[in-house]
C-alpha cells in the first residue's frame, strides 16, 4: 500500500499512519520500519526489512546469481520490471548503458531499490483483504504488478513461492 500526497491507508491490523518512514540490513534499516519503507517522497506501507528478505527467500536469494534466461540477481529480476520500476542504477551509472540493468540487478543494495521502486509504482493489495502487506509484494513480483490477483496455487512456480513464502512469513 503507498501513501503519498496525504492519503490515509489501513496497515496490518487496521492502524493507519500520515507520517513518512525512514532496504541491504543496514541501508533497509536507515529507512524502515515495522510498518514500511520511505522511498521517493512515497511510504510505502508493510514493505520492511523483514518483508525484502522474504521477498528475497521467495525467489531464492542467490546472492551469486548472475542472469538466467533475463532474469537477474538475488530477486531474479527481469529487465522489464526494472524498466517499469524506473531504471535505478548503482550509483555514478547511466542507466542508458547497456549492462546497467544488469550490474544492479546483480547488486544485493542495487536490487532491493529496484524492488522499492517496483513496489513504489505498483503496490495494492493483490489479494482483497483490505490490506497491502508482504503477501501481497510476493504476488505482485510473481505475477508483475498489473496482474497481481491471480492465484499462486494454480502453477507449480507459484505453488514453490508459496511454499517458500510460509517459511519465512511474519
Amino acid at each position: 500500500m503507498v501513501m503519498s500526497s496525504g492519503r490515509k491507508q489501513t496497515l496490518a491490523g487496521g492502524a493507519s499512519l500520515d507520517g513518512a518512514w525512514g532496504g541491504d540490513d543496514a541501508a533497509l534499516a536507515s529507512r524502515s520500519s515495522e510498518f514500511g519503507i520511505f522511498f521517493g517522497g512515497l511510504r510505502i506501507s508493510n514493505l520492511n526489512s523483514s518483508c525484502i528478505r522474504c521477498l528475497c527467500h521467495v525467489t531464492g536469494c542467490d546472492l551469486s546469481h548472475k542472469c538466467t534466461d533475463g532474469y537477474c540477481g538475488p530477486f531474479y529480476i527481469s529487465r522489464v520490471y526494472w524498466v517499469d520500476a524506473g531504471k535505478p542504477t548503482l550509483p555514478d551509472d547511466d542507466p542508458n548503458r547497456k549492462e546497467a540493468f544488469e550490474d544492479c540487478a546483480r547488486d544485493y543494495n542495487c536490487s532491493i531499490r529496484i524492488v522499492e521502486s517496483y513496489m513504489a509504482k505498483f503496490g495494492k493489495d493483490c489479494n482483497g483483504n483490505g490490506v497491502t502487506n508482504c503477501f501481497d509484494y510476493m504476488m505482485i513480483n510473481f505475477h508483475g504488478g498489473r496482474a497481481c490477483s491471480e492465484p499462486l496455487f494454480l502453477s507449480p512456480q507459484g505453488l514453490k513461492w508459496l511454499a517458500h513464502y510460509q517459511q519465512c512469513r511474519f
